[in-house]
């Protein structure tokens, strides 16, 4: 398994991202992860959401069900 805790890897790995995009393409790059990261989150609250929405009964009667 390879082990990035030194700075010397992630100085190396830095440079050879410069080296393939260039210092133009990564701002573009990193709005682009960033934008997907977003999407993501808001798909997943999204997702969430409506298994307790679907269902349309209220907590509260379900308790007074259960009393009777």
């Amino acid at each position: 398994m390879l082990d990035f805790s030194s700075p010397m890897h992630l100085i190396l790995i830095l440079l050879v991202v410069v080296l393939l995009f260039g210092g133009k393409k990564i701002p573009e790059l990193m709005k682009g992860v960033g934008e997907g990261m977003k999407e993501f989150k808001k798909a997943s609250r999204l997702n969430d959401e409506p298994e307790k929405k679907e269902t349309g009964v209220k907590e509260s009667e379900i308790k007074v069900s259960e009393n009777k």
